[in-house]
């Protein structure tokens, strides 16, 4: 299906737009009523002090006759002006105050109040984040990233229109943000100029590439990582400034055929990736894997594996070679030719993975000093 990029989507979940942080009709209500009560205490008092009477005396009325408290009239009331400005007063009055304890009732019944102490609380925490992640969507996708980054510890908050959704992910303790995340004013809020990553996981590949199109004008500097389920979409969401482009059915496709073409090979390298328990075993003997990226200004670079031998009482090996690509080739042979990009899946001893590392760093650039190099 060609993505259609004339209409502009809302974001997944719903077609609530308005920022939790709007105010509310019943904060609406409150507020209208206590405006208006005021105005009409203004204008009765203002009529009784037309008729003769002093502002103490006039507030004093409007006071009693409102709230019915019936100590009696300060003054006569014998002219039908006052007689009629009394009964307006009470009509009225008693109008504004059940119109204003009626919204802070319905605010207290729907949980509003608490809604917004707890939306401001959210406000703040966002506030403080600083080289986080936006996470745009809390779909499958989004629900998996999100709990993986709380597990790393990575600070992230979660934009979403789904009111469910953010209800789950705050009660997980995630900080979300409800709106579209297309929108420059929800990614404002989301702390977009302070985010070092953007991922856009919505459902909609149109979503995702209005969502990559609006951060990268907002904030050019930030890395943004899409997702896209039609493949046609990958070139579109690059262009608009995606940094990467991950296509979930493509991934899983072809995680399904390695488990046809190489069940062997995938099923030792999930072991190392995913079982904690093997690594939780071999963490107690003192053994660990690592991965090491091969740097182009390395000296491993455009080398055979052979090179990665240390010199000393050390001990490791060489489960396998992820390329670029993502290629995996396990038990590598010693002539096979390192090139930028691969990482090499080494276990060894705890004390000697920095010993390898250091094989993987980059060139130091050389000093010279006083014609001498250093």
């Amino acid at each position: 299906m060609e993505s259609n990029l004339n209409s502009h989507p809302k974001a997944t979940g719903g077609s609530l737009q308005s920022a939790p942080f709007d105010i509310s009709a019943p904060l609406r209500r409150i507020v209208t009523g206590g405006i208006l009560f005021l105005l009409i205490c203004v204008f009765a008092v203002s009529g009784y002090m037309a008729a003769g009477w002093r502002l103490d005396d006039a507030l004093y009325m409007v006071v009693i006759t409102i709230f019915g408290v019936g100590y009696g009239e300060v003054k006569p009331i014998e002219s039908a002006g006052l007689r009629a400005l009394t009964i307006l007063v009470i009509v009225a009055g008693y109008g504004a105050v059940i119109y204003t304890v009626g919204g802070f009732m319905q605010m207290v019944v729907d949980g509003e109040l608490n809604r917004a102490m707890g939306a401001r609380r959210m406000t703040k925490g966002i506030e403080r984040l600083n080289n986080h992640t936006i996470i745009c969507g809390l779909g499958r996708l989004g629900t998996i990233l999100a709990r993986e980054l709380h597990a790393s510890n990575k600070p992230f908050v979660a934009i979403d229109a789904d009111l469910e959704r953010l209800q789950d992910a705050e009660e997980r303790g995630y900080l979300v943000l409800h709106g579209d995340a297309t929108e420059e004013e929800i990614l404002e809020q989301a702390g977009i100029h302070r985010a070092t990553t953007v991922a856009a996981v919505m459902s909609l590949d149109t979503t995702n590439v209005f969502v990559t199109i609006t951060a990268r004008d907002m904030n050019p500097s930030v890395t943004i990582i899409a997702r896209g389920e039609n493949p046609r979409t990958e070139k579109k969401l690059l262009g608009c400034g995606a940094d990467s482009v991950v296509l979930p059915t493509a991934i899983g496709a072809h995680k399904i055929a390695q488990l046809i073409t190489r069940p062997t090979a995938e099923a030792i390298l999930q072991q190392i990736q995913e079982q904690s328990t093997l690594l939780d075993d071999l963490g107690h003997i003192g053994l660990q894997f690592n991965e090491f990226e091969v740097h182009g200004d390395s000296d491993l670079a455009n080398q055979p594996m052979s090179e990665i031998e240390i010199r000393g009482n050390h001990a490791f090996l060489v489960v396998g070679i992820r390329h670029a690509d993502g290629a995996i080739k396990l038990n590598p042979q010693p002539s096979l030719v390192l090139i930028p990009g691969d990482v090499v899946i080494v276990l060894g001893q705890q004390n000697d993975l920095p010993d390898i590392a250091r094989r993987f760093m980059r060139k130091q650039p050389k000093m010279t000093y006083r014609g001498a190099s250093v």
